[in-house]
C-alpha cells in the first residue's frame, strides 16, 4: 500500500469517526435537552399539588380563626346588630338638627366599638404556621415527587418578597440555590390577587447527575460505540504502520538473503567452472584447495539456511526443547572455543570470568550453545577494531546471571528496545559491512524466554554494548 493512498484511507477514517462524534453529540445533547424538559414538566405539576395543599391547609386554618373568633364574640355581634337596627328606626324619626347629631355621635361609639373588636382578630402567622407544618410540607414535596419517579435530593424554602427574607428552609444549606437556581411558585392561600404573595421554591442539588442517570443507558451505549470506533481506528493505524514495516523489513531481508547466497553461490560456480577447465591444470595442491573453498562456501549456505528454518520453527511453535541438567560454565566454555579463533583473526580476544558457584541450569544444551555462539558472533561481527570481549557470570538469589561486554560500535538509546525484534537490523550510517538477516537476537531471545529467563543490553554508541543474560538455576527451571 503506497503512501498517498494510506494518508487518504487515514483522513476518510478520522473524517468519519469526527462526523459519527459529532452525530453523538448532538444526539446526546438532544436526549439531554428532552429530558431536562420532562424533568421541569414533572416537577411543575408534583408542585401544584405540593402548593395547592399548602394553599388549602391555611385557608383551613384562617377559616377556623374566624369562627372561633365570631363564636367567642356572638354576643358583641348581636349586641352591635340590635343597636344598628336602633339606630336605622330612629333615623326615620328624626325632628331636629339635634335629634341628627345625637344619632351620629351613637353611630360613631358604635362603629369604634366594632374596631376594637375586629383589632383583636388575628390571621395566622406565616412564620410559625410554616415552622409547625415543616415536616408536613417535607413529606408533601417528596411523596408528590415520588409519584412522579422523582427520588433524588431535593431543599425547599417559603420567602417573603415584601420584606424580603426566607422565613423557612428544610435544611439552610443552600440559601443562595434557593433565590437563584430554584422552580418557583406562588401561595396564595384565599385564591385572592394579593400584589407580594409568598413564594413556594425548590432546589435540586443534583439535578444534572439525575437527568444524566436516566439517560445512562444511552451514554453508555454511544460511549462504547465511539470507544469502538476510536479503538478500531487505531488497531487499523498500528496494522496499516506494522504491515508497512514488515513490508520494508521482507524487502531487507529479501535484498540481504540474495546478497548473503550470492556470493557463496557465486564463488562456488567460479571454483567449479575452472575446475572444468580444461586450460587449468590441477595438481592435487590446486585441486584440494579448490575443493576446500566450496566446502567452506557449502557450510556458509547451510548456516544461513539453518537460521532462516529455525526462525522459521520458532515462529510458528513447533521448536522443541529438550532440556536437562547441564553446566552454564562449560556451554560458555564451548561457545567461546567456537568463537575465539574469529575474534583472533581480527586481532582481539575473549576472556572468561566465571564466578558463579552453582552454575547448574536446566536447558536445551544445544540451542543455549546457539544463543551465545550467536552472541559473540555479533560481539565480534559489530567491531571495527580489535574485539575485546569479556564473559562474566555470578550468582543471583534465585539465578544465575551472564554478563557479555564488548567494546563494538555500540547501540543507541532509540535501538535497545528494537534489537530483539525479528527482522530488525539498526542503522549503522554510512557503514554497510555488517552482513545479517535481523534473525539472531530475536532467536536469542525466544531460546532465553523459553527457558524463563531475560535479556536485557546496556549501550552507548561508539562506547561498546553490555548484554544481561538471566536464567533461573536448575531448581527453579525443573519445577517451573
Amino acid at each position: 500500500m503506497n503512501k498517498k493512498l494510506t494518508a487518504i484511507i487515514i483522513i476518510l477514517v478520522s473524517l468519519s469517526s469526527i462526523g459519527l462524534l459529532s452525530i453523538q453529540v448532538y444526539w446526546i445533547k438532544n436526549a439531554i435537552q428532552v429530558r431536562q424538559a420532562v424533568f421541569n414538566r414533572d416537577v411543575d405539576m408534583a408542585m401544584q399539588r405540593v402548593v395547592f395543599t399548602i394553599d388549602k391547609l391555611r385557608y383551613q386554618k384562617y377559616y377556623l380563626n374566624s369562627k372561633e373568633f365570631y363564636r367567642k364574640n356572638l354576643n358583641a355581634f348581636a349586641l352591635f346588630d340590635s343597636l344598628n337596627r336602633d339606630i336605622a328606626s330612629q333615623s326615620l324619626t328624626l325632628n331636629s338638627a339635634n335629634d341628627l347629631n345625637r344619632l351620629l355621635a351613637k353611630r360613631m361609639v358604635l362603629s369604634n366599638r366594632y374596631q376594637q373588636l375586629f383589632s383583636k382578630f388575628r390571621q395566622p402567622d406565616d412564620l410559625s404556621f410554616f415552622a409547625k407544618h415543616k415536616n408536613l410540607i417535607d413529606s408533601l414535596v417528596r411523596n408528590s415527587l415520588s409519584e412522579r419517579n422523582i427520588k433524588t435530593k431535593f431543599e425547599f424554602g417559603i420567602y417573603k418578597p415584601i420584606s424580603n427574607t426566607m422565613i423557612l428552609q428544610k435544611t439552610g444549606k443552600y440559601p443562595t440555590e434557593l433565590l437563584s437556581k430554584s422552580y418557583v411558585y406562588n401561595l396564595a392561600p384565599l385564591g385572592n390577587n394579593i400584589q407580594f404573595p409568598l413564594k413556594f421554591l425548590i432546589y435540586f442539588p443534583r439535578e444534572h447527575i439525575f437527568i444524566l442517570k436516566k439517560l445512562y443507558k444511552l451514554l453508555f451505549v454511544s460511549l462504547g460505540l465511539f470507544f469502538i470506533i476510536i479503538g478500531s481506528f487505531t488497531f487499523s493505524l498500528v496494522v496499516i504502520n506494522r504491515q508497512k514495516k514488515l513490508s520494508e523489513m521482507k524487502n531487507d531481508l529479501i535484498n540481504n538473503m540474495t546478497h548473503e547466497f550470492k556470493t557463496p553461490i557465486s564463488t562456488i560456480s567460479l571454483v567449479c567452472e575452472a575446475l572444468r577447465d580444461k586450460d587449468v591444470k590441477k595438481s592435487d595442491q590446486v585441486y584440494n584447495s579448490y575443493v576446500s573453498v566450496i566446502d567452506e562456501e557449502n557450510k556458509r549456505l547451510r548456516t544461513m539456511a539453518e537460521h532462516i528454518l529455525r526462525s522459521a520453527t520458532i515462529e510458528s511453535g513447533r521448536l522443541k526443547l529438550h532440556k536437562e541438567e547441564v553446566n552454564l560454565h562449560d556451554i560458555l566454555q564451548n561457545a567461546v572455543n567456537g568463537k575465539k579463533i574469529n575474534a583472533e583473526n581480527k586481532g582481539g580476544k575473549i576472556t572468561l570470568s566465571l564466578k558463579a558457584e552453582n552454575s547448574m541450569i536446566f536447558a536445551d544444551r544445544v540451542h543455549m550453545i546457539n544463543v551465545f555462539v550467536n552472541m559473540l558472533d555479533n560481539a565480534i561481527k559489530y567491531n571495527l577494531s580489535t574485539p575485546v570481549i569479556e564473559v562474566s557470570t555470578r550468582n543471583l538469589k534465585d539465578g544465575i546471571l551472564v554478563d557479555i561486554a564488548d567494546n563494538g560500535i555500540g547501540i543507541s538509546k532509540a535501538n535497545q528496545s528494537k534489537i530483539f525484534d525479528k527482522l530488525y537490523r539498526a542503522h549503522t550510517g554510512n557503514i554497510h559491512n555488517f552482513k545479517g538477516f535481523g534473525l539472531g537476537l530475536s532467536y536469542v531471545k525466544a531460546i532465553i524466554e523459553q527457558h524463563k529467563g531475560k535479556i536485557t543490553v546496556d549501550s552507548e554508541l561508539e562506547k561498546g554494548s553490555v548484554f544481561h543474560i538471566y536464567l533461573p538455576n536448575v531448581k527453579m527451571m525443573s519445577h517451573g
